[in-house]
């Protein structure tokens, strides 16, 4: 080896990241369909390819990321990367009227950025906020992968993502209204879903799970855990100097937090939301974001409330996650579109 390919050989070593970065280039579409949040209860949405919660982008730091977004419905949208923060690139931050114009019907636009920080992340519409994110399910998971994780966060060896969030009946059919300050919200969900249209998380003694949780309404959740305690780790995304446990933590607008639990207490323990009144479906019991624990090998009693119940895995995102890198469709949140006449520009 000569000394001037030695020479290049260190310095390409010294350049931080390199080797660790990737091009990734996605395609998405803003689509008007319609989902059964619970039982009888449907709700029109703007859907991010057709689903609620949007698809996991599920990417590394440091990497390029492209995302083309055409706008199939009959309003303006936009797409916020939110904990992105747009080094040398705030033409991408999406907001309509300060960034970008806002996406027209039948048009599309392209964001160009670089994941400059890592963690539990995510997408939202920014136009008309209060209705788009808050009722009609504008919203998705964006998770990105730390250069360098801690030796706790190796031990993980399983991912769940848990998105909350409230719906109006009163406009669950009127697109343009709903959000508003007098506006009561009487349905509440993880991942678009009420009890009893959510699923399990199924584990077995051992497992090291992360919980994700992301406030991805406009209301606060009290997300309680029996049986265990859980370890909080990262605040939107940062990890935090001194974690600390709780049975319960406060999810508000826009947060996030991270959790680890380790799974040391066989049975079946449920998770909820302590804000009573979100432990209903329109004050019907029991309803709302509603999970329940299983462990491998523990019996179901026939009183057990879903002994009967179609396991889907990925329900939380926890297969996809275990899958790479990339946009994760997911058939589970698909919604049936709606009928209309499109406008193009």
């Amino acid at each position: 080896m000569t000394k001037a390919v030695r020479a290049l050989v260190v310095c390409l070593a010294l350049l931080p990241g390199l080797g660790w970065a990737a091009q990734r280039e996605f395609n998405m579409t803003i689509d008007e369909v319609t989902i059964e949040v619970a039982p009888g209860f449907v709700n029109k949405v703007f859907a991010f390819n057709g689903q609620v919660p949007g698809p996991l982008i599920h990417v590394k730091q440091g990497d390029e990321v492209t995302v083309h977004v055409t706008n199939n419905t009959t309003l303006p949208h936009t797409m916020h990367w939110h904990g992105v923060n747009q080094i040398g690139s705030w033409h991408n931050d999406g907001v309509p009227g300060i960034t970008q114009d806002a996406i027209q019907p039948g048009e599309s636009f392209t964001y160009k950025f670089t994941v400059d920080r890592p963690g539990s992340l995510w997408y939202h519409c920014h136009v008309n906020v209060w209705e788009h994110v808050a009722t009609r399910g504008m919203w998705g998971p964006l998770i990105i992968d730390p250069k360098n994780p801690s030796d706790l966060e190796k031990k993980v060896t399983k991912d769940a993502i848990l998105m909350m969030n409230t719906w109006e009946s009163a406009y669950a059919n009127t697109y343009g209204k709903g959000g508003a300050p007098q506006d009561v919200s009487d349905y509440f969900s993880v991942n678009a879903k009420s009890f009893p249209y959510t699923q399990p998380i199924r584990v077995k003694k051992g497992d090291v799970l992360r919980l994700r949780f992301f406030g991805a309404g406009d209301e606060f959740h009290e997300m309680h855990m029996h049986g265990h305690d859980m370890l909080i780790t990262h605040k939107d995304g940062y990890p935090l100097a001194h974690p600390y446990y709780v049975d319960t933590i406060s999810v508000g607008p826009g947060e996030r937090y991270d959790a680890i639990v380790e799974m040391k207490n066989p049975g079946l323990f449920i998770m909820h939301d302590h804000v009573d009144k979100h432990m209903t479906n329109n004050g019907a019991m029991l309803g709302g974001p509603v999970t329940v624990f299983e462990y491998e090998g523990i019996k179901f009693d026939p009183f057990y409330a879903w002994k009967d119940k179609v396991y889907d895995p990925n329900f939380f995102y926890s297969e996809s996650l275990a899958q790479g890198y990339g946009l994760f469709n997911n058939p589970t949140f698909q919604g049936k579109p709606i009928e209309q006449a499109r406008r193009r520009r």
